[in-house]
C-alpha cells in the first residue's frame, strides 16, 4: 500500500528547472481554469447562474457540484500540487466530456479549449507535480528511509 501511494505522490522530474517549470506550467494552466471557468459559476447573468450542459443525463446537481468542484476546488488544490495526480480525474473527465461529447459537432475554433484542457491536464497526469508540491514534501517526510 505504501508503494502505490509513493508512486501516485512521487514526482522529480530530474533537475531544478524541470521542477521549476512543472510548477510555473500547473499554476499558470490552474489560475487560467479557474479565472475563466470557475468564476462563472460564481457569476450571474441575466440573473441565472452559468448553465452546465448535462450530457450524461446525470441529477442536475450532481453534474453542476462535479463542474463547480473540478472549476473552483480542484485548480487550487493542484497549484498547492496536493494530491496532484488524483484530483485531475474530475478535470479531465469534466474537458474530456466537454471535448468528445459537447462540442462534438463544433467548429475546430470552439472544440480547442476543452482539447487544450484535457491535453495539459493529462500531461500534468502523467509527469506529477514535479518536486515543488506538497505531494513531494509528504514523500520526503513520510517515505524517507
Amino acid at each position: 500500500m505504501e508503494q502505490i501511494i509513493k508512486m501516485i505522490l512521487e514526482s522529480d522530474l530530474g533537475s531544478s528547472w524541470n521542477n521549476m517549470a512543472v510548477l510555473v506550467f500547473r499554476v499558470l494552466l490552474m489560475l487560467e481554469l479557474f479565472r475563466v471557468h470557475g468564476l462563472k459559476k460564481f457569476r450571474l447573468e441575466n440573473g441565472e447562474k452559468e448553465h452546465v450542459p448535462n450530457p450524461l443525463g446525470l441529477p442536475e446537481k450532481l453534474n453542476g457540484l462535479v463542474a463547480t468542484f473540478s472549476d473552483t476546488i480542484v485548480p487550487f488544490v493542484v497549484m498547492l500540487g496536493l494530491g496532484t495526480r488524483l484530483m485531475l480525474l474530475p478535470s479531465i473527465g469534466v474537458t474530456a466530456i466537454g471535448y468528445f461529447v459537447v462540442h462534438r459537432n463544433d467548429s475546430a475554433e470552439v472544440r480547442d479549449v476543452p482539447y487544450m484542457y484535457t491535453l495539459s491536464m493529462l500531461f500534468l497526469l502523467i509527469i506529477g507535480p514535479g518536486t515543488y508540491s506538497i505531494d513531494q514534501w509528504l514523500v520526503n517526510s513520510f517515505y524517507s528511509y
